[in-house]
């Protein structure tokens, strides 16, 4: 080869070097430089989108600069190159302005979607958990049609009633997750503490089973108004059952009487018999009559030392009760509690 031909190669060589090396910084750049957002907003990948299609959307949003470009760098450029391109995960992200094109491919790809949340509460019965989700817009509806009986079966409990099932907390979750996840979350999560509470009771309870102490824990969530006296109410009835007297409480007969309770209970509830009547009944209620948290199975389980039969509320607005062991000083109780109400009424 001579000379002339030799220049004339090396200059060829030499363009294609730099033609290269400037498209090899066009790529790296569309990788490694911030998008031109100037604001941070949230933007949803649907389900089954693709890469592109996500690239593009981010394009189309600001975040990134060439969506075309980034993708090619992901073709050849990666340490990877060669292998499948990465598959984003659909929901809704938040994406804050001036993130690498890097960066927010992997937030895709790990999913990290915004969470929602929902508090789900103590003592609340199955029937508001259910008006809580089906209120939450960010929750996908599919039980609407089902009846409670459904769902648990659809959980893989038929034989359960869903009263009681599920721990109350706040749960944090993808938008769009049905409303089916959530419930099994706090299922899984309430036989977990239910299994903790049981396994470590405290020895000689008048409690047959672990359900046995749901049902008992779910009264002494519905008559707790301190938490400080969740041991003591818990202790009040565990003395009863001991006793083989009725339990005699008032949450037991508003579940029982579900629609036809209008805020006040009358003797003519308190004698209807109904299974969840405690007056009538002795015992335990057939299930549940509502969802206890993990401290009062804890103190179900747990129940203070003492000899208390009874308790009535304060009336001091303190939230708190008046345990005795005795009718005759129960009966006093009541009477300073009625006392308090009709001072308070006198003073309106």
């Amino acid at each position: 080869m001579n000379r002339r031909w030799l220049v004339a190669l090396l200059a060829v060589l030499g363009v294609g070097a730099s033609v290269f090396v400037a498209g090899y910084g066009q790529l790296r750049s569309a990788a490694t430089q911030p998008g031109p957002a100037t604001a941070d907003t949230r933007v949803v990948i649907p389900p089954g989108a693709s890469l592109r299609t996500a690239l593009r959307l981010l394009e189309s949003q600001g975040y990134l600069t060439d969506a075309r470009l980034f993708e090619w760098y992901l073709r050849c450029c990666r340490d990877d190159a060669g292998a499948p391109l990465p598959a984003v995960k659909a929901g809704q992200y938040q994406m804050v302005a001036g993130t690498r094109p890097l960066d927010l491919l992997r937030q895709l790809v790990d999913g990290r979607v915004i969470l929602e949340q929902i508090t789900l509460v103590e003592g609340w019965t199955f029937t508001q958990w259910r008006a809580a989700l089906a209120a939450n817009p960010n929750v996908t509806q599919t039980l609407a049609s089902s009846t409670d009986a459904q769902i648990m079966a659809a959980l893989g409990h038929s034989q359960l009633a869903a009263e009681g099932r599920f721990a109350p907390d706040t749960y944090r979750f993808a938008a769009g997750t049905p409303d089916i996840d959530i419930l099994r979350m706090a299922l899984q999560a309430q036989d977990k503490a239910l299994a903790d509470a049981w396994s470590a009771r405290a020895p000689d309870l008048p409690i047959a089973s672990a359900e046995e102490a749901l049902i008992l824990a779910s009264i002494v969530e519905k008559e707790t108004g301190l938490a400080s006296e969740r041991a003591q109410v818990a202790s009040v009835f565990v003395n009863r059952l001991r006793k083989g007297m009725r339990l005699q409480s008032d949450p037991t007969v508003i579940y029982g009487i579900r629609e036809r309770y209008d805020g006040n209970i009358r003797r003519s509830d308190l004698i209807a018999d109904t299974p969840y009547n405690t007056y009538t009944r002795a015992g335990l209620p057939p299930t549940p009559i509502a969802m206890p948290g993990r401290d009062a199975l804890w103190a179900t389980t747990h129940p203070a030392k003492g000899e208390a039969l009874y308790f009535v509320a304060t009336g001091d607005g303190s939230g708190g009760h008046t345990f005795t062991s005795n009718l005759e000083d129960h009966n006093r109780a009541v009477q300073r509690y009625l006392q308090r109400l009709r001072q308070q009424r006198n003073t309106k």
